[in-house]
């Protein structure tokens, strides 16, 4: 006798898809945090995750775009975590202090130092390292700045290139971290520096010295 065996909803195969791909991604994670990008082959990392060469290339065309993945879910959890931290904060301008100190304690971790500021650029290039990054973390930058310019914390201005510029100076900051041979005292050092960066950033001339000044040019 035959047996007609119905064919998994689409719902269920959706679902069934999804959570393939998620176990390949953390799996992948794990090794490429502890090992690097150059340290780990895609036989171990389908061993490891119970699955077979050909579920992972059904989901990732290779190695190098497992690894982007791997490097966007990390970039999205950070700033999941920044904007919880952020959401917190007193005012824009606390939040932008507090969302910067947690970037940098969050480079204190080797997995995130391998994976997102030393293997990421290097394995994906300039271009799509930084498009994935601006993707995540360029929107919480620049609507912290828009509050805060709203606020009158910050003179007003564009604030989508001074995003791009603080952006661009976190990335610096995390990178002097993570080549440090102390990273501890690297992160404070760097972590001063910063703060002089937002407190000139964020100061403003007391009340009537810009008129002033303006009358006399």
């Amino acid at each position: 006798m035959t047996v007609n065996r119905k064919a998994d909803p689409p719902s269920r195969q959706a679902a069934q898809s999804a959570a393939t791909r998620a176990e390949l991604v953390a799996t992948a994670r794990q090794r490429f945090g502890a090992q690097g990008y150059a340290g780990v082959g895609t036989e171990e990392i389908v061993r490891a995750a119970g699955m077979t060469r050909g579920a992972l290339y059904h989901h990732f065309a290779d190695k190098r775009d497992l690894f982007a993945a791997v490097y966007e879910d990390l970039e999205r959890e950070l700033v999941e975590e920044l904007g919880a931290i952020a959401a917190g904060a007193r005012d824009p301008a606390h939040a932008l202090r507090l969302g910067a100190g947690a970037f940098l304690d969050a480079c204190l971790d080797p997995a995130t130092q391998r994976i997102v500021l030393i293997d990421a650029p290097a394995v994906l290039g300039y271009e799509r390292w930084r498009e994935i990054a601006e993707r995540y973390g360029l929107g919480i930058i620049e609507a912290t700045l828009a509050a805060a310019v709203e606020a009158g914390q910050l003179p007003p201005q564009p604030v989508k290139p001074l995003a791009h510029m603080l952006l661009g100076a976190l990335d610096e900051a995390g990178l002097f971290v993570a080549r440090a041979d102390d990273v501890a005292a690297a992160r404070a050092e760097v972590g001063r520096s910063l703060d002089r960066l937002l407190d000139a950033l964020l100061a403003r001339p007391p009340a009537g010295r810009g008129r002033r000044a303006a009358r006399r040019r």
